[in-house]
């Protein structure tokens, strides 16, 4: 293990667990501080020539919640509905308790109202990043839990919400905010949701790991979903982390360098993407004659 590995160890409390040993010896010195130049365990901010040896003893519980992603400024989790393989993410600002979700399920909606009350937040925007097809969203029924929520959709959706989005617009929590980027083509109302201050984007079915949305049903276009990522979504910096609505193959994240050059289908020129999506022939989605009535009421009839 890296001496200065072994010094935050120390600083974080004592006895060491063995998992917290284990989860140390898994990184090098280069990965185990982070981009934000912030220690994993203890959470704070370091100088490149030292460690955080002389943190106090009392900081273990806050440097534990960093293993769950939970930093100084702010709080991310990514939640799983392993029916329609939707992620659904609970965005917070650590110091004013605001918090955004996006994307919830209707299943899910228990679940994701007890996080929030378990960590004391505020959540003030349940927000979609388009239409689904696959499953009922859950902000109508979240909203009747939490009546100072408000929903947000994409204003050429025409789907109902309390606020309606655009090109350009912002979505602040706290110190926080998400940048709105339109990015159709899957559905003409998909929305990248752009979170600069961490380096994270949240893609919709816009772009998947190594894949990307259907084009063949409510207002699909391969020619416009190719234009969206790559002038909205692939001019991102390259470290940028990407994190889709979707995944069925069990990963959870991808980043904008790994899909400029691993992507199957956007790495080919336009006129073989539109071919490709052309020749898929899926089949019917399941959920959509029940879901998309439901979704543009907000999931409540």
């Amino acid at each position: 293990m890296n001496n200065m590995i072994k010094k935050c160890l120390g600083a974080v409390g004592k006895p060491l667990t063995l998992a917290c040993q284990k989860y140390a010896n898994q990184f090098s010195i280069a990965t185990f501080f982070t981009s934000a130049n912030r220690c994993l365990l203890c959470g704070d901010r370091l100088n490149p020539d030292r460690s955080c040896q002389d943190t106090p003893v009392n900081k273990n519980c806050r440097s534990m919640s960093a293993f769950a992603g939970k930093q100084q400024e702010f709080l991310f989790r990514q939640l799983l509905d392993y029916k329609s393989f939707t992620y659904t993410y609970l965005l917070a600002d650590t110091t004013t308790n605001e918090a955004v979700i996006i994307d919830p399920v209707i299943e899910m909606v228990e679940r994701d109202c007890q996080i929030v009350k378990d960590l004391g937040l505020n959540l003030v925007y349940a927000v979609n990043t388009h239409v689904h097809a696959d499953h009922i969203t859950g902000t109508g029924e979240i909203k009747k839990r939490l009546p100072t929520c408000k929903s947000m959709i994409a204003q050429i959706s025409k789907a109902v919400a309390d606020i309606k989005l655009k090109e350009g617009d912002v979505i602040k929590f706290g110190s926080h905010q998400l940048e709105v980027r339109s990015t159709p083509g899957h559905t003409d109302g998909c929305l990248t949701y752009v979170w600069q201050q961490q380096g994270l984007a949240f893609t919709g079915d816009a772009i998947l790991v190594r894949g990307c949305g259907r084009t063949d049903f409510q207002q699909g276009d391969p020619s416009v979903l190719y234009d969206s990522v790559h002038n909205k979504i692939f001019s991102l910096p390259d470290n940028f982390r990407l994190f889709p609505a979707h995944d069925y193959t069990g990963q959870t994240m991808t980043t904008v360098a790994e899909e400029r050059k691993y992507n199957p289908r956007l790495t080919k020129p336009k006129e073989h993407f539109i071919k490709i999506m052309e020749d898929l022939k899926l089949p019917y989605p399941k959920q959509i004659d029940r879901a998309l009535p439901a979704n543009m009421v907000c999931g409540v009839f």
